[in-house]
């Protein structure tokens, strides 16, 4: 059994209120307030015209809210495509979780191989016998889309290119990525070699969220190495101030690719175009779709994790109450000017009984736009409650006993 509760988010703390107190007093009459003389009612505002998304001069794209994970523009999203360079999202992703796990050190200083050196393709320009940082290596990779370097971290990380491209299909099984197969860590053309762009918009996702404290290398213009100076093939940098990342890609049998990411204000969105016809034209569509979602859609951050959305019982525990609420972030993408529409209900387990763990769901939050579900969460324990000693344990089951007798009588 479950305790329901609905509410506006305009008026979030006095609805949790009352949902809470009919879960704490079920038995308590309810009266009516004496009716009001009746009010003319207000004129219903026009909701915000949304057109439909732009089509665009691409195999296929995809537009995403990084905070809420929802998707507001898609043309064949799914499709199994060759991602080119766009491969090296996955390769920077998982240097960068390494360094984050403290695996490896910026300053750990990589041997370049013959083969990394003779890799064909976009260059970073390191010599065979060099010992490069990884932090350079990663420049490289990001910025100026290195064949060699990537193949030098490879080889660092996992002694080959091919045990490196297991780790890859692990983490992109691990990360949702459905029709992504990953044969090297360049993304120079194999059969089997193959991404989509909703995959890609996830890895970028993951890359913003989960390592924030690498990506502001993905907005850097220009690198250096061995006095060689080339600049980010991203050209949108140069167009929009908005724009921070990510990262182009190439083949003839891919076309023109680019994944960008851009905020503004408290908005950030990713777009994913493959399959262009040119490097001018992969800008242009990105662009569109960029634009699109800024002006017609806003995203609203609800709660920040750890917040406490309800307080529960709990029966047979050191303690009576449970705080319960969620343990990351919850963004909502919604419609310019229609959040007054937005409402939220609670799900909640009645019968918490202890041991609870913090971390467990308790129940689920469902967040409404009008009639439309736009996100669902797992509500959790937000504490630890252990079991309470044989007499408050005892009179626990009393007390439940005799609560859900009379409460039954009004069921």
């Amino acid at each position: 059994m479950k305790v329901s509760c609905s509410f506006s988010f305009r008026r979030l703390m006095p609805a949790l209120l009352v949902c809470w107190s009919l879960v704490a007093a079920p038995t308590q009459a309810q009266e009516a307030s004496p009716s009001p003389q009746p009010q003319p009612q207000a004129q219903p505002q026009p909701q915000t015209m949304i057109p439909a998304p732009p089509r665009l001069a691409a195999t296929s794209w995809i537009l995403m809210d990084a905070g809420s994970g929802r998707v507001i523009a898609q043309h064949n999203p799914d499709e199994r495509l060759p991602p080119a360079s766009l491969t090296k999202l996955m390769t920077a992703y998982l240097v960068e979780r390494e360094l984050n796990k403290g695996n490896i050190s910026p300053d750990d200083l990589v041997p370049v191989s013959e083969k990394a050196w003779r890799t064909g393709g976009s260059k970073m320009f390191i010599e065979v016998g060099d010992r490069v940082p990884v932090s350079e290596l990663l420049h490289g990779i990001i910025i100026v889309s290195g064949n060699d370097a990537s193949v030098a971290m490879a080889e660092y990380l996992a002694g080959g290119t091919e045990p490196f491209a297991d780790i890859m299909n692990q983490h992109a099984a691990r990360l949702g990525m459905e029709n992504t197969h990953f044969v090297n860590p360049t993304g120079l053309p194999h059969d089997n070699h193959y991404s989509s762009a909703r995959d890609l918009a996830l890895l970028s996702r993951h890359i913003i969220n989960d390592y924030p404290k690498h990506y502001s290398m993905y907005r850097q213009k220009h690198f250096t190495y061995g006095g060689i100076d080339q600049p980010n093939r991203n050209s949108l940098l140069w167009r929009d101030s908005s724009v921070d990342g990510l990262k182009t890609g190439w083949t003839e049998a891919a076309g023109y690719c680019l994944v960008s990411s851009a905020k503004r204000e408290d908005m950030r969105l990713i777009s994913v175009v493959m399959g262009t016809d040119s490097a001018e034209a992969r800008v242009q569509e990105s662009q569109k779709l960029l634009s699109y979602g800024f002006r017609y859609f806003e995203t609203l951050r609800l709660y920040d994790k750890g917040a406490v959305l309800n307080t529960s019982r709990v029966w047979g525990g050191d303690k009576n109450e449970l705080k319960i609420g969620v343990d990351e972030n919850v963004f909502m993408t919604v419609p310019r000017d229609r959040n007054e529409e937005l409402t939220a209900k609670l799900d909640i387990r009645q019968d918490l009984t202890a041991p609870i763990a913090a971390g467990d769901t308790v129940g689920t939050m469902e967040v409404r736009l009008g009639d439309e579900v736009v996100g669902k969460r797992d509500l959790l324990a937000l504490e630890d409650v252990e079991e309470g000693g044989f007499f408050k344990r005892l009179i626990d089951k009393i007390h439940r006993f005799f609560s859900n007798l009379v409460g039954g009588l009004f069921d």
